[in-house]
């Protein structure tokens, strides 16, 4: 297997930038979780309900994550995108006969950036048309959105608002929500 090589290595420097109140208050957090495992499985109509199952079981979960939903278990974590579409997250997927679901690596396609501190909702909200409180978007919640004409799909994890960014237009996001998280005061971690 080819070695995955982030498309923000070297641009995401750790440290401190922005704006601090008197406190030394830091209201985003920006990451990068390393070696992003990332594989979509779509089903077929008539193979859905197997092939949801079959992923729950994989990942250590009782359920399959419903729509615009995730779920968590205790091998990995899956990511409902699409109606007949879910992401696997940290762990490989399953071979499927054809008649049942294909799968698709897309580990090196796209990038993930964790988003989380007491101002990462007020935050992304300057950069996604999306609702993003705890009452309407709550953990386990995933969204497909866009910012400046790039697709990106939201995951609202328990470390933070978990983004998977287009590789070819991770850097300039980057760069762009690192310039304006300056104002609530930015850690990269």
């Amino acid at each position: 297997m080819v070695e995955r090589i982030s498309a923000l290595a070297g641009h995401n420097q750790p440290g401190h930038q922005g704006h601090y109140d008197e406190t030394g208050k830091i209201g985003v957090i920006l990451r990068e979780p390393s070696n992003l495992v990332l594989h979509q499985v779509a089903a077929w109509r008539d193979s859905i309900d197997e092939v949801g199952k079959a992923l729950a079981k994989l990942i250590g979960a009782d359920v399959a994550a419903g729509p615009c939903s995730a779920v968590t278990g205790s091998n990995g974590s899956m990511l409902r995108i699409e109606p007949m579409k879910w992401w696997l997250i940290g762990i490989e997927a399953p071979g499927f006969k054809a008649d049942k679901a294909v799968t698709l690596d897309l580990s090196h396609s796209r990038t993930r950036v964790c988003v989380s501190g007491d101002d990462a909702a007020e935050f992304l909200n300057r950069h996604f048309p999306l609702d993003l409180r705890e009452t309407s978007f709550p953990i386990g919640s995933v969204a497909s959105s866009a910012t400046h004409h790039v697709g990106v799909t939201l995951w609202r994890s328990p470390d933070g608002y978990e983004l998977f960014i287009p590789r070819g237009f991770a850097l300039s996001l980057w760069e762009g929500f690192v310039e304006s998280a300056q104002q609530f005061g930015v850690e990269i971690a």
